[in-house]
């Protein structure tokens, strides 16, 4: 018997150097898809979805993608952060699709993970099946909703086609896993796994300093966080406490903490663990 349905979502910044190009953090996957593994045994049902980190925000920014279609001398792409093996792209068609490919190995990461611990997969990368950016983009994420035991469903943030002059953009994994709790049934909670803190802070770490948690959170209360924009194409950790809001909005359990594997196991069950727990408004 299913025990409920837990979509978790995996940062970007948490399974890759955010700043050194396509470079993935192993142990880090492999860990984290060990709790994954865990909790399918246990009979919960588990709905995965990853950032891009390093393997798409840095192309994306470089060429503008989340922007759409422009011409050369509006591109305003950053050159930050190790691009240096980016290769031989010279338009955004180009890098469409390096990125997509460069999501697919990041992806082939996350799957061999699961694999390495028992669990198979079924993805799902959104420029197969979705259209438009942020959370009302157009696409079905019933696809996510049979079970299959010892299964996960996997997704990514992706570049997708755009309607209109704009043509393509970015969808975040944060619009993606905002849609697919609130629209999948028997969906109980939905987790944020973060990398380098335990969830919301009321100001930004400073390294060698306590962090300042909030341990409860609701969007009206607001807080000070810190968005890389010079590498991050999408809303950084803004944009996962709005949507996590929203989703806690509709009656769901929404938990951000920090990326290690008691923490995430303990929140994927709905146990008691540091981190912050997302109130409805």
């Amino acid at each position: 018997m299913v025990k409920g349905c837990v979509v978790v979502k995996l940062g970007g910044g948490l399974i890759t150097e955010k700043e050194k190009l396509c470079t993935p953090k192993l142990a880090i996957i492999d860990s984290l898809c060990g709790v994954i593994a865990e909790i399918v045994s246990e009979g919960y049902s588990v709905i995965l979805v990853h950032g891009a980190g390093s393997f798409g925000h840095l192309k994306a920014k470089r060429w503008s993608l989340h922007l759409g279609r422009l011409d050369e001398s509006e591109l305003v792409g950053s050159t930050e952060g190790d691009i240096s093996a980016e290769g031989h792209i010279s338009s955004q068609d180009e890098a469409i699709i390096a990125v997509r490919k460069d999501m697919f190995n990041l992806n082939n990461h996350v799957i061999a993970g699961l694999e390495k611990h028992g669990i198979s997969s079924k993805v799902y990368p959104p420029h197969e099946w979705a259209i438009g950016t942020g959370e009302k983009f157009k696409g079905d994420v019933s696809i996510f909703a049979d079970h299959h035991p010892m299964e996960v469903k996997v997704t990514f943030g992706d570049v997708v086609a755009c309607e209109g002059s704009r043509e393509f953009g970015i969808l975040s994994g944060d619009d993606l896993v905002y849609r697919i709790a609130v629209e999948v049934p028997n969906v109980s909670r939905l987790v944020f796994a973060l990398g380098g803190v335990d969830g919301l802070l009321r100001s930004p770490p400073i390294e060698g300093e306590p962090q300042d948690l909030l341990f409860e959170w609701r969007e009206s209360d607001g807080f000070s966080g810190e968005h890389f924009e010079n590498i991050d194409v999408t809303g950084g950790i803004f944009l996962k406490a709005e949507r996590g809001s929203h989703v806690a909005n509709q009656g769901i359990e929404v938990k951000m903490v920090r990326g290690v594997a008691a923490t995430l196991y303990s929140a994927m069950k709905g146990e008691d663990c540091r981190g912050t727990v997302i109130l409805p408004n």
